[in-house]
């Protein structure tokens, strides 16, 4: 995959349980299902897609990282909850050249509190939020 079509897709803590989590908050699709539609979509649109989930910060911190190595084009974040903790995740946002859309299926502005905060969306580029598993399309039509 050259860089300058590659979109990391990069999904945080508990996402892999989506289609049996909270399914009125978080819709009925499975992660696998959303990976296959942002994958199509991306096809249509000339990107190489690579697509992951990660419960482990750090990794997800390294996969930031690699992006940036690969030249990607930019990245899709929906950290999940560590939108609202990570510190090292905003650290590393800032350090790397790549853009970073950060990507909600929920609106996290109608939720908890504690949900307000993003230190994700201190240091992207953008925030796309509250559509769902659309979130994750309408956020590679803003990369395309």
């Amino acid at each position: 995959m050259s860089g300058d079509n590659r979109v990391f897709v990069l999904n945080g803590p508990n996402l892999n349980m989506l289609g049996t989590r909270e399914p009125a908050i978080y819709g009925s699709d499975t992660l696998e299902q959303i990976a296959t539609a942002v994958s199509t979509r991306g096809a249509e649109l000339g990107l190489a897609v690579d697509f992951r989930q990660s419960n482990h910060e750090g990794e997800l911190v390294d996969w930031l990282h690699e992006a940036h190595r690969a030249a990607a084009r930019a990245v899709l974040l929906n950290a999940g909850a560590l939108t609202h903790t990570s510190v090292a995740l905003y650290d590393a946002i800032k350090a790397i050249a790549v853009p970073v859309i950060e990507v909600h299926l929920s609106n996290p502005h109608t939720r908890e509190q504690f949900r307000h905060r993003s230190y994700v969306g201190m240091a992207a580029k953008g925030t796309i939020a509250g559509f769902g598993a659309r979130s994750y399309l309408l956020a590679l039509d803003a990369v395309a």
